[in-house]
């Protein structure tokens, strides 16, 4: 598995070329995607069809949350980080 779009140096611009702060950076966001994805569809089953559903979840969310780190719609604290022991 490679990642294509974004490209990987974009997203390490975005970290301070920190590439675990990119996969913890990302991987919070999934997850925030993730929840936020299945209340939706929790809520959506109710008024909409099945194939409706599987139309909006056509990205995963770890793509959906590499895509706004590259946008520069998710960021993080700076000062809120322990270089030492992050």
């Amino acid at each position: 598995m490679s990642i294509i779009d974004p490209k990987i140096d974009v997203l390490l611009d975005q970290t301070d070329n920190d590439r675990f702060l990119l996969c913890t950076l990302a991987s919070k966001r999934a997850h925030d995607i993730n929840d936020m994805m299945r209340g939706q569809r929790d809520r959506a089953i109710k008024l909409q069809t099945a194939v409706e559903i599987a139309r909006a979840a056509d990205k995963k969310p770890l793509a959906i949350a590499f895509g706004e780190i590259a946008r520069g719609d998710v960021s993080y604290d700076s000062a809120s980080i322990d270089v030492t022991y992050h």
